[in-house]
């Protein structure tokens, strides 16, 4: 079994007697993303953390992406409230304790600075930025207790590391794939050539762990249950039940591109992958990023366990079927995501997706995340 990131699983679940402690604290309200961040810290989705981020890290991340340690570690895990070091407080969302912190450094940001370090840009028009300028103007560091969960949607399709781990024992090789798109015919590809590849490479048996991000999108994004629906019916009609697993990771996507394909990766690691996919603009959005900008960053952080897969562009070709650019002699139609959108707005057929995960989408009235929901 591949190790955590840190060589440790974290787990910071409070006790009976620490939840009946939380009731008599100072309670503090946060977002429902601050809250997916408190679980995921404290089972062990996050590891190395045991918290939020305090200065030290926080400015190790920024300019080197890595935590003071020296382990990789690429998106700042922040809690933007200004509380009172050497406290503890019960945090909240919608008045259910979420955890408690024990508050150790207290501190101030340049929200442009993290910006440029984490997006590549001061664009209000980039959704990562756009939410880091709405941070207040302090940041709360300290370890964290998670209590009780945010989101209990989807559970049955939630294995937390303790549990994936266990499960992923029945496989040599665990060959991760990052989503937050319903499967369309170029996913279906990569991911079942990365699966051969592995056993080809290991001579082992792998399987594959298909796992959305399941929390806040950008408009225009497919819906939770929209993603789990189509990739439900995939699995169902093209796949291998015995060598696939589809689980959740409760998060928001930052849209961070490189960066992020980093920390996607500490991610899978952590939940036990050996593999990750990495496709072409990983993460992205608009044109902030060149398309093969996270192969490059993930280059620079060998200290992680997990091995990256790195994929290049897929198309459509006539004669050659669904291939890579750099072996197709033809020119061929690429998997466009905005096309495919274009055909389920508009009811039209679309020969990048199975028909049957045509049909699950279309069961849903609005497929698509709405401004008023970002």
């Amino acid at each position: 079994m591949i190790e955590p990131h840190g060589g440790k699983l974290i787990r910071r679940v409070a006790d009976e007697k620490l939840k009946e402690e939380a009731e008599e604290l100072e309670r503090i309200e946060i977002d429902r993303e601050r809250a997916l961040d408190i679980e995921n810290i404290g089972l062990g989705i996050y590891s190395p953390l045991e918290g939020f981020m305090c200065s030290s890290d926080f400015e190790g991340v920024l300019w080197e992406g890595r935590l003071e340690s020296g382990l990789s570690f690429t998106i700042p895990i922040v809690l933007d409230a200004e509380l009172r070091e050497g406290e503890s407080y019960a945090l909240t969302h919608k008045s259910t304790i979420i955890g408690v912190i024990e508050v150790e450094d207290v501190f101030s940001y340049d929200k442009k600075e993290y910006a440029r370090c984490v997006f590549g840009t001061e664009d209000i028009n980039h959704p990562g930025v756009r939410r880091v300028m709405e941070f207040g103007e302090k940041l709360s560091g300290g370890k964290i207790w998670f209590v009780k969960t945010a989101d209990s949607r989807f559970d049955d399709r939630y294995y937390p590391p303790e549990v994936s781990r266990e499960i992923f024992r029945k496989w040599n090789c665990v060959v991760a794939f990052q989503t937050r798109n319903a499967p369309h015919l170029g996913h279906e590809y990569v991911q079942k050539t990365a699966l051969m590849a592995v056993e080809a490479h290991t001579g082992k048996e792998a399987g594959l762990f298909i796992n959305p991000v399941i929390g806040r999108k950008k408009r225009g994004d497919f819906r939770d249950e929209v993603i789990l629906a189509a990739y439900e019916t995939l699995i169902e009609n093209y796949y291998r039940k015995d060598k696939t697993l589809l689980g959740i990771w409760k998060t928001e996507m930052r849209y961070a591109g490189p960066r992020e394909a980093v920390f996607h990766a500490i991610v899978r690691q952590n939940f036990g992958a050996t593999h990750f996919i990495v496709g072409r603009d990983h993460a992205g959005v608009g044109s902030y990023y060149g398309p093969y900008d996270a192969h490059e960053m993930l280059r620079e952080h060998d200290d992680l366990k997990i091995k990256p897969l790195f994929f290049r562009e897929f198309h459509c070709c006539d004669k050659c079927g669904i291939v890579s650019k750099s072996i197709c002699p033809h020119s061929a139609s690429d998997f466009s995501g905005t096309y495919v959108r274009n055909c389920l707005v508009n009811n039209h057929p679309c020969e990048f997706i199975r028909d049957e995960v045509l049909e699950a989408v279309r069961k849903f009235d609005n497929p698509f995340v709405g401004e008023a929901e970002v």
